[in-house]
């Protein structure tokens, strides 16, 4: 069976290729089918509402399983900001870096013991018979005073993982192994496995 990837972020598609290949579940993206998913308006309140808006579009739309994604990072001091407005943080065309900026602007007087953070990650899957799975991941972190890294994306270089080392700093594999995505990834396959749903080996 194939699964669509419904995203149009090159980075979140690549993370999502690379952790479900090796459970056996093939993905493919819009440009593999030769189509162009409609933009879907995310209207809800929650990431996982989110996640079933764009899963449940791009299933209608192309017939096929869908998988999305909604995620993003929770500061403490901050009530859970910038949440499901992570992407939109600095503004709709705000790049990782602006981003990245004013969260740091936001935190500059915080001390180092109180910075704790987690990235989280809703997954939906649509089925075309209107069935549907969802699956969730999170990874408790702190963030950095500075960027640190030049791998990942979003966020990454500003979340430290072990006190220390940033998302960015990890290798792929290592950020996959405890990443919020890499564990509702895995947390999706196995709900496939257990209903015995078909997947490419």
């Amino acid at each position: 069976m194939v699964f669509l990837a419904a995203t149009k972020n090159k980075d979140k598609l690549t993370e999502i290729s690379r952790i479900l290949s090796p459970l056996g579940i093939k993905v493919v993206n819009e440009y593999d089918l030769g189509v162009t998913l409609n933009e879907v308006e995310e209207t809800g309140s929650t990431f996982l509402e989110n996640a079933r808006l764009k899963a449940v579009a791009a299933c209608k739309q192309s017939g096929l399983p869908a998988i999305a994604d909604d995620s993003g990072l929770e500061v403490d001091t901050l009530n859970g900001a910038p949440g499901i407005m992570s992407a939109r943080y600095a503004g709709e065309k705000a790049t990782d870096l602006d981003k990245i900026h004013l969260l740091l602007k936001n935190l500059k007087d915080v001390p180092d013991g109180s910075r704790g953070a987690r990235f989280v990650c809703h997954i939906c899957c649509a089925f075309p018979d209107g069935s549907e799975i969802t699956a969730f991941g999170e990874c408790k972190g702190t963030i950095s005073r500075e960027i640190k890294g030049t791998n990942g994306f979003g966020y990454d270089p500003v979340f430290l993982v072990d006190g220390q080392r940033s998302f960015a700093e990890l290798s792929d594999q290592e950020k996959d192994e405890i990443s919020h995505r890499g564990k509702a990834l895995r947390q999706l396959a196995q709900k496939l496995s257990n209903l015995n749903i078909i997947i490419e080996r």
